[in-house]
């Protein structure tokens, strides 16, 4: 019982925001030992209480770091880019948080990084992770090391000192995951068209040199709809509607959290073979990256539900260069947001500007 709490309780914190956590250390049942040859002449001792369970001795505050990665199977050996950054901030009770991206082309200054052979210099968020994934000598991108980049770039510019475990997922594990859990009910708050799908989820064809695609468009429309995994991924990818990329980071903050309550009602304390497909699901599109033992963090965020997670939106403008697009940058207001979280007071901010709060 208490493996499936601590699995519980991470499904709830890394992607959507936990799987992550749970899958990186799978236990195998305990074998029973064989039974020694000469019992011993004395009973061993017996502790007059049990130890604390592991991950008792965590504290808040906390920050993870959630990855998704745009990875292109279909072409070898390609380079991951961050396409959606989404951090939580849980406070130091932990039993609350907060969620809220970065958009993928935020220009920020990014750190040498030798590893990589990377100078460093002033790019989108995104190419952190790609160019930080370069290995010198190989053609293999690795993206432990592009989220090592990542990582760096988004501490220098939030202010977060310290992400205490992260986990990069690619957009077909987040539809593995969905579909694992009999998929998930999402309120459609606009409609969109999706740039990617058609109606019946294969692919658009690409048209030749580039620049689109081609065929019938899935279509999203308003209202309460319950998505398979291609179409919630398909739904929370799109950013060619009206609001652009600050619409898609919505979609996708609103996705992790149907998510997690997806996992707070399928039953999984009570289904142990239900809870083993979840935690399977995913196979090598996940990568978890943290200090501590993840079911460590799995008991410690073990009271933190849906409920307590408020969806924070961070308001920014496009910006240019040349007279061409250069990427995105944050306003004064969502800047002073991330200066709160690494602050410590992200409540108190929120009290003064509840126009961020995207409930």
């Amino acid at each position: 019982m208490v493996w499936t709490i601590a699995a519980i309780a991470a499904v709830l914190v890394l992607t959507g925001a936990g799987i992550a956590l749970a899958l990186a250390q799978r236990t195998d049942p305990p074998v029973a030992a064989p039974a020694p040859a000469t019992p011993p002449a004395t009973p061993p001792p017996t502790s007059a209480s049990p130890e604390p369970p592991a991950g008792a001795d965590i504290t808040g505050p906390l920050d993870l770091l959630i990855v998704g990665v745009d990875t292109r199977v279909s072409i070898p050996d390609w380079e991951p880019h961050a396409d959606a950054i989404m951090l939580l901030h849980v406070d130091a009770d932990l039993k609350s948080g907060y969620l809220y991206s970065l958009p993928r082309d935020l220009r920020v200054n990014v750190p040498a990084f030798p590893k990589a052979g990377f100078r460093g210099g002033r790019y989108k968020i995104t190419e952190a992770m790609s160019r930080g994934s370069r290995v010198p000598g190989s053609n293999r991108p690795s993206a432990a090391q592009g989220y090592e980049l990542l990582e760096q770039a988004v501490s220098d510019y939030t202010g977060i000192e310290t992400f205490h475990a992260g986990a990069v997922l690619t957009f077909n594990g987040l539809s593995r995951l969905t579909d694992a859990l009999g998929g998930v009910t999402l309120r459609i708050d606009q409609k969109v068209v999706s740039q990617h799908r058609r109606p019946d989820g294969t692919m658009r064809t690409m048209r030749s040199g580039g620049g689109g695609y081609t065929g019938p468009q899935a279509t999203y429309l308003p209202g309460t709809r319950t998505l398979k995994g291609w179409q919630a991924i398909d739904y929370a990818r799109q950013r060619y509607t009206p609001g652009g990329d600050y619409t898609r980071q919505r979609h996708q903050r609103q996705l992790v959290e149907a998510l997690l309550t997806r996992v707070g009602t399928a039953g999984l304390a009570t289904d142990p073979a239900k809870l083993q497909s979840v935690l399977t699901a995913l196979g090598d599109t996940l990568l978890y990256v943290g200090g501590r033992n993840p079911i460590e963090y799995a008991y410690a965020l073990r009271n933190l539900s849906p409920a307590d997670l408020t969806l924070v939106g961070l308001p920014g403008a496009s910006i240019g260069s040349g007279g061409g697009y250069a990427g995105e940058q944050l306003t004064s207001v969502g800047r002073g947001f991330l200066r709160a979280v690494a602050q410590g007071r992200p409540e108190t901010y929120l009290a003064d500007h509840p126009e961020l709060v995207h409930r």
